[in-house]
């Protein structure tokens, strides 16, 4: 299949071609729900388009654990269907769907009783890997292991002795979340799909008690559109509240975000060769292999504050710090500390009691004609979401519509990554990388690391690391802003690479070569690239600050104190 190209150009002849003529189905948000919604529509041959206020993923979806797994804390609260639904999606994503962005990860949980809690947590790991198999998508992954103290301590040697009787190892699986929802985007758009990032809707279309459309305005380019659809389906996340509000109807359900943060840590910072899953009073904990990398998280605490820019606070920080050291003979400090993130996830709240179960689950409703909300979830069961999505939509359709076929339907990039990853030492040898860099670009883009190649052989120097973040080529910069929809600086460093988070100085040794790389591709002008810069610096210095506040409040706003970049 042809694949998309997600540039400037075609940026705004999707705008336009949006408002030309009516379309079968309009989605509102593309962070992982949106994007896969946008995908199951066009593959059933409905013509869809996809707006989003910011950037791809800029929300919830690029702020996760990067966890593909089935939930195992679920089974102990009984949730079997839950968990069902979850391995299987994760398998098809292991073996069919991504086989190049999701992968296998090792985790270590070490008991610290004796006798009973092996008994209990290793019959729960166990049915676990059942309920995989049984699905027939568990074959990508290795079965759990009992350890013994001393093989755990060999696994993990940073693990205080004391803080363990023995261990169970088990598999999940993970991906860049960031990078898996512009890879979403691009296979729906080469499908056929209309999408556009910075564009944000104002208001919705009516006809009577129908919802026809949406006024979108470019924040770009500081164009109206007025795009018609005969379904819109609103998969705005810990946004949704406020998107309803546009329709002026009170939903059936509310969205409330619970905050989650994440440090990162340089991976000789914790000696271990596998993950590990720490209990808290509260819930868990991950330590999560991420490349050279330790991603240390997460918390799980209400906000009611800023949605775009959700702030870690140093309570925050201090409380992960806190329990991961619990278990590590040499404890981690804030210097160990390269990057810090915060997400929040949309958890459902009902109208009463008996619907507050729906918070771990997803839900989609109707509430008027023409218009369809889905919400909650988690980030695995996406795809399962987007269906629901599409099958309310399709009900509002005066016409046949195909069944769901997104099983079926590998993203691009999938299709042929196996075959290239065993040439890759043929390959390293065509293009002159390395081994380890073009092993690297299989893992992030698939068989698309064919049009970086490309963009090397026209010019070797892209073939250079990046000065500051050796980990990434100068042509992936490139290749963001012409091929995958960056529009600015933050969307390069903090979204389609992970600078932002894996250097020390939060990328901005980064931020003035990857500027000057993307300004041929948009546009820019010195002036501009000087905005990008001086706004990037900013976003980084307010982040640090409010790292350094007590709490949510002084957090938030000290957080705020960088503003949003728009042209308009």
């Amino acid at each position: 299949m042809r694949t998309a190209t997600l540039g400037p150009a075609e940026r705004a002849e999707s705008l336009a071609g949006m408002a030309e003529r009516e379309l079968d189905v309009l989605v509102v948000g593309a962070g992982v729900v949106g994007a896969g919604t946008a995908l199951d529509a066009v593959t059933r041959g409905l013509s869809t388009g996809l707006v989003e206020a910011r950037d791809w993923a800029s929300g919830t979806s690029s702020r996760s654990s990067k966890l593909i797994h089935g939930g195992l804390r679920y089974l102990e609260m009984l949730d079997f269907a839950l968990v069902r639904e979850a391995l299987k999606e994760r398998g098809l994503l292991l073996e069919r769907l991504a086989p190049h962005l999701v992968k296998p990860v090792p985790f270590l949980y070490p008991l610290q009783h004796k006798g009973w809690e092996r008994l209990y947590a290793g019959s729960g790991v166990a049915l676990y890997d059942a309920m995989s198999m049984a699905r027939g998508h568990g074959r990508g992954l290795p079965t759990h292991r009992h350890l013994t103290r001393s093989h755990a301590l060999r696994v993990a040697p940073a693990l205080k002795k004391d803080a363990l009787v023995g261990a169970l190892q088990y598999y999940d699986a993970q991906m860049d979340d960031a990078r898996y929802v512009a890879t979403l985007v691009r296979t729906a758009a080469a499908y056929g799909a209309k999408v556009a990032n910075r564009a944000r809707v104002t208001g919705f279309l009516r006809e009577g008690e129908r919802v026809v459309g949406a006024r979108v305005r470019d924040v770009e380019g500081g164009g109206e559109y007025e795009i018609r659809a005969k379904q819109v389906v609103n998969a705005t996340g810990v946004w949704t509240d406020d998107t309803q509000a546009m329709v002026g109807e009170r939903g059936q359900f509310h969205v409330r975000a619970s905050k989650g943060i994440h440090l990162v840590v340089p991976k000789d910072r914790i000696n271990s060769s596998s993950g590990l899953i720490l209990r808290t009073e509260k819930s868990v904990l991950f330590v999560i292999p991420w490349g050279r990398h330790w991603i240390i998280g997460t918390t799980d605490t209400d906000w009611d504050l800023d949605k775009a820019h959700p702030a870690a606070s140093s309570a925050d920080i201090d409380y992960l710090l806190e329990h991961v050291n619990s278990v590590l003979s040499v404890p981690l400090t804030r210097d160990d500390v390269e990057g810090v993130y915060a997400g929040l996830r949309p958890l459902l709240a009902g109208e009463s009691d008996a619907t507050s179960k729906l918070s771990r689950e997803h839900t989609v409703a109707h509430p008027v004609p023409g218009l369809v909300v889905v919400a909650g979830g988690k980030y695995t069961t996406y795809r399962v979401m987007a269906k629901d999505a599409v099958d309310e939509a399709v009900h509002g359709l005066d016409q046949r519509v195909a069944e769901c076929v997104t099983e079926e339907t590998p993203l691009v990039g999938a299709e042929g990554y196996h075959a290239l990853w065993n040439a890759r030492a043929r390959i390293s040898a065509r293009t002159g990388l390395h081994v380890v860099r073009v092993e690297h670009l299989l893992n992030r883009y698939g068989s698309l690391a064919e049009e970086l190649f490309d963009l090397i052989a026209e010019d070797p120097s892209l073939g250079e690391p990046m000065p500051a973040a050796e980990d990434y080529l100068r042509a992936e910069i490139v290749y963001a802003a012409s091929h995958e929809g960056a529009r600015h600086l933050d969307d390069v460093l903090t979204r389609r690479t992970r600078i932002s988070i894996e250097t020390f100085d939060r990328g901005t040794r980064s931020a003035r070569e990857a500027a000057e790389l993307m300004a041929p591709v948009l546009g820019w002008d010195k002036d501009t690239i000087e905005r990008e810069v001086e706004h990037y610096e900013k976003r980084v210095e307010a982040e640090r600050e409010s790292q350094r506040q007590p709490d949510d409040l002084t957090a938030d706003a000290a957080r705020l104190g960088a503003p949003e970049i728009v042209s308009f």
